[in-house]
């Protein structure tokens, strides 16, 4: 990963960084991405890391879902390292070749199912208002409960974040 940001090196980690290191290992496997910024402060990354694998593992969205919130939020940011992360990600959750770059390239998309649809539709909107429309968001109550429509909240705002390091840092796969 190329980054503006000097990387830690993982042989120089002090206590609390190996800590942190161990965490994100043993729940993705790999330290790219906003972890090797993050890893700076290691309490932030260690709350981040916790909150990243409840929207990443854990809410109550199909993976395809969860991806193509990601893929909406590294559009809006225009966050390339976001893309080469997650583009892979969606691909294999069943996200389409032309889903995927028309989310990139902001274009409309047909999606696979309503529900799909009014997901990537709700993460547009509050991207773009911050805030949800109440027609779009009395559907997403009624589709998603309150709890989905809180997750995905939760989703589009932990991946902004993620966007947020990724660009700050001109961090991207190499």
């Amino acid at each position: 990963m190329k980054s503006r940001l000097p990387l830690p090196d993982v042989d120089q980690l002090d206590a609390p960084q190996q800590a942190v290191y161990r965490s994100i290992m043993s729940t993705r496997g790999n330290l790219t991405g906003p972890f090797l910024a993050w890893m700076h402060s290691p309490e932030l990354a260690s709350h981040a890391e916790k909150l990243g694998a409840f929207c990443r593992y854990q809410t109550g969205f199909l993976l395809v879902e969860s991806e193509t919130l990601i893929l909406v939020v590294a559009a809006h940011f225009r966050c390339v390292g976001e893309q080469q992360i997650h583009e892979p990600i969606a691909a294999e959750a069943g996200l389409s070749v032309e889903n995927i770059a028309d989310i990139r390239e902001k274009r409309p998309t047909r999606l696979a199912s309503a529900r799909l649809t009014m997901i990537h539709a709700i993460a547009e909107e509050l991207l773009k208002r911050n805030r949800i429309g109440d027609a779009l968001y009395d559907e997403g109550v009624r589709e998603l409960g309150t709890r989905g429509m809180v997750e995905l909240v939760a989703i589009v705002g932990y991946y902004s974040f993620v966007a947020m390091t990724l660009n700050a840092f001109d961090m991207q796969m190499a």
